[in-house]
């Protein structure tokens, strides 16, 4: 595991794939964070994508979850939120993404932890924000695709509003939500001074789209932004896009049609200048996608190449997991999993790397309450204390890894 947060503890109640992918990094970095769930396991535990178990274990909790410990409390006994307490007074950063007001009937809002530790860093992820017309809406990525913008600019005329295949802007908000508290922590470490960091759904789904969202409110126009045919999006010039071959499909990125041209053997292509690529997206990229059907795309690939043609094959996750950038950069990694069988994992390693190097999976996602006693041990409890609090469920342990 990397050294960059040696020193820093994560108190997390983090739920869903947002948070636990946010306190993942920072637990990739070296960051001691302890997930706290309550005694039934959080909602990542009981929903897995695909219905894909692995080993007795969601797919959903091994993809976020990993170089964590693992406690579990019932926080809604009095026993429980004094364990939580404690846990806290411990903490640098305290991070969770309930819903607005959940943490507050808990006892552990930041106005509370505030006056207890003045010096925390207190994060929350929220879907819309904290406050404001929108507070009491459930917040979940396919509603910000739906709300924000992106199923409007992936879909087409055709076919209507398209959200993009996997949960991106909970992907983007969980990095946006671990930027946050390192900036803070950056603060902290020079004034002493704590913070509290907000991150949301909404903002995470508007900044994926600042290129585009730029574009519209600065245009005169106001054009339509649903996509085209074969056109990438509402704001690309042809040949800016997919286009299906014989046996798959393309990517053409940015070269000049008059190369272009060339390549695929359609010289009507040439006749086009630049301002018609603009304006004239789908009867160009009709023109490229009639061509490119003929032939194999290793056969118009091979023709590209030499030209400097920007391009790409699209790939599908069989043919991702076998390409040897992908290998090359390790970015895929198995490891020993924590399940019943401790049967192997496959996760997306940190996409950071830093002196040469990448985090190491020093701990895969752990089974509920797995370092409870560990951690509540270290908080000066007693194991006849520890042993009293699971005989009365306020706290479960578990097996570690």
């Amino acid at each position: 595991m990397l050294d960059l947060l040696q020193g820093i503890r994560v108190v997390s109640f983090n739920h869903f794939l947002l948070g636990p992918m946010a306190m993942q990094t920072l637990a990739d970095l070296g960051a001691d964070v302890i997930a706290v769930e309550s005694t039934e396991g959080a909602w990542q535990r009981h929903w897995s994508g695909g219905d894909i178990w692995h080993d007795g274990q969601s797919v959903l909790h091994l993809c976020a979850n990993r170089n964590k410990r693992n406690v579990a409390i019932d926080l809604k006994s009095a026993k429980g939120k004094e364990v939580a307490l404690r846990l806290i007074d411990t903490a640098d950063v305290v991070a969770e993404n309930f819903r607005p007001g959940v943490m507050e009937k808990l006892g552990f809002g930041y106005e509370t932890l505030k006056q207890r530790k003045p010096g925390l860093i207190y994060a929350s992820a929220t879907g819309y924000g904290s406050d404001g017309p929108y507070v009491a809406r459930p917040g979940q990525d396919l509603l910000a695709q739906a709300l924000f913008g992106i199923m409007a600019i992936t879909g087409q005329a055709s076919t209507g509003p398209r959200p993009v295949g996997v949960s991106l802007v909970d992907h983007h908000g969980a990095a946006l939500f671990a930027m946050g508290v390192l900036a803070a922590l950056v603060r902290r470490g020079k004034t002493g001074q704590g913070c509290r960091v907000e991150a949301s759904l909404m903002q995470a789904a508007l900044d994926l789209q600042a290129e585009s969202l730029v574009s519209w409110l600065n245009s005169p126009h106001k054009p339509k932004i649903c996509a085209f045919k074969h056109v990438a999006g509402w704001y690309y010039a042809a040949p800016y896009g997919v286009y299906p071959t014989e046996d798959g499909h393309l990517a053409l990125s940015l070269s000049p049609l008059k190369d272009i041209a060339v390549a695929i053997a359609e010289p009507a292509l040439a006749a086009y200048d630049s301002k018609d690529t603009w304006s004239k997206q789908d009867e160009i990229s009709e023109l490229i996608a009639a061509k490119l059907k003929t032939a194999t795309s290793k056969e118009w690939m091979a023709r590209m190449e030499p030209l400097k043609i920007w391009h790409a094959p699209v790939q599908d996750y069989g043919e991702i997991r076998a390409d040897p950038q992908v290998q090359h950069m390790n970015s895929l990694i198995t490891v020993a999993g924590a399940g019943k069988a401790k049967a192997a994992i496959t996760v997306v390693n940190h996409p950071v790397l830093y002196d040469g190097a990448t985090a190491e999976v020093e701990r895969p996602p752990q089974q509920l309450g797995a370092q409870t006693a560990e951690v509540l041990a270290e908080l000066g409890f007693t194991s006849s204390e520890i042993r009293a609090l699971a005989d009365e469920r306020i706290i479960t342990t578990g097996t570690a890894s």
